[in-house]
């Protein structure tokens, strides 16, 4: 019986005019840089590398042109099923993609979620991506949470990505609905760790991790403000952690958000919508990246979910309609 860990694997390109004179197993390693040069020369020892339909050997020399074809079987990292799921993918190419992640779309699957999440959507759209840790997601954003998030397509992006996540050279920006009245930005930086008795909850505390949120005042609504947020660092639920540390907490947080607070006077739909809104309003707006491959700086940008926009809508509504003046407009960053 075949493993059901192993998947088969096929590749076939053109040796480009570049690469004439060099040796086999060095041009291959250059064509796929997701797989190891030791790799590649076993198997075109094997014979699962060939030219032109002929086996060589890793230091024959390659004249440029030729058709270089893999045929092998690689063991598979995830587990998970493919499933016809839709994805909104922002940019695509042969190293990368950028998924714009919906509302209730779980990343990873997990106890309560076995199938249904971004990965099993992933692997349906590329199936090589089960050859890769974690499907090659990068980082993650919470259930609740809408937005962007980086996927690398090939071993050698993926392990670049992490490494730049790590050392904080991925731009992550985010849109933020707050409880509360904020005239200025400020910075949060205080260390996030496991709740001492909800194990299920961060909190700050003075054993954890270090965690550093930035955050400016896009508008004003009087008793709700919508904040820019950047991340320095990226702690589990870092950013409604801290914000419900200074007591500003996201708007609809079912975890660290409590009460809802009701502007006075405000009409029926704004209170029902403060009341019932499902899920925190928070948004991965902007990715900021540099592409594993060419070097080029992606700056790429999702557009600001329909429950998020109306709750903006019908705050500066009530702002505007305010007699007595308590909710002054004030931008301090452009909301673009």
């Amino acid at each position: 019986m075949a493993d059901s860990r192993l998947m088969d694997v096929e590749r076939t390109l053109l040796i480009p005019a570049e690469l004439a004179g060099m040796r086999l197993d060095q041009a291959a390693a250059q064509l796929w840089p997701d797989f190891s040069r030791s790799r590649i020369q076993e198997w075109i020892k094997g014979g699962e590398v060939t030219v032109d339909g002929r086996s060589m050997r890793p230091r024959d020399t390659v004249l440029g042109g030729e058709e270089l074809s893999l045929r092998t079987e690689l063991e598979q990292q995830s587990e998970d099923r493919p499933q016809d799921i839709p994805l909104d993918i922002v940019f695509e190419d042969e190293h990368l993609l950028v998924v714009n992640k919906p509302v209730d779309l779980v990343v990873h699957p997990g106890a309560g979620n076995p199938d249904g999440t971004l990965v099993n959507a992933l692997l349906h759209h590329d199936p090589e991506l089960a050859l890769l840790p974690r499907a090659g997601v990068v980082h993650r954003l919470d259930k609740q949470t809408s937005g962007l998030l980086v996927v690398g397509k090939t071993q050698a992006a993926f392990q670049a990505l992490v490494a730049d996540l790590a050392e904080r050279r991925i731009g992550r920006e985010y849109d933020a609905v707050v409880v509360g009245h904020l005239i200025a930005g400020g910075t949060v930086d205080e260390p996030i760790g496991r709740h001492a008795r909800d194990r299920q909850r961060q909190a700050v505390v003075a054993q954890g991790k270090p965690a550093v949120t930035h955050y400016r005042v896009v508008e004003q609504f009087g008793e709700h403000t919508w904040l820019r947020v950047r991340l320095e660092t990226g702690r589990t639920h870092q950013i409604r952690v801290h914000m419900a540390h200074i007591r500003h907490p996201i708007v609809g947080d079912p975890v660290y958000g409590g009460r809802p607070r009701l502007p006075r006077g405000a009409e029926d739909m704004l209170v029902d919508v403060l009341r019932d809104f499902g899920r925190q309003a928070l948004h991965a707006r902007r990715l900021t990246l540099t592409h594993p491959e060419t070097g080029e700086t992606l700056s790429l940008k999702a557009p600001m979910p329909d429950d998020m926009d109306e709750l903006i809508e019908l705050l500066r509504d009530y702002r505007d309609g305010n007699d007595e003046g308590e909710a002054e407009v004030i931008y301090v960053t452009d909301p673009d």
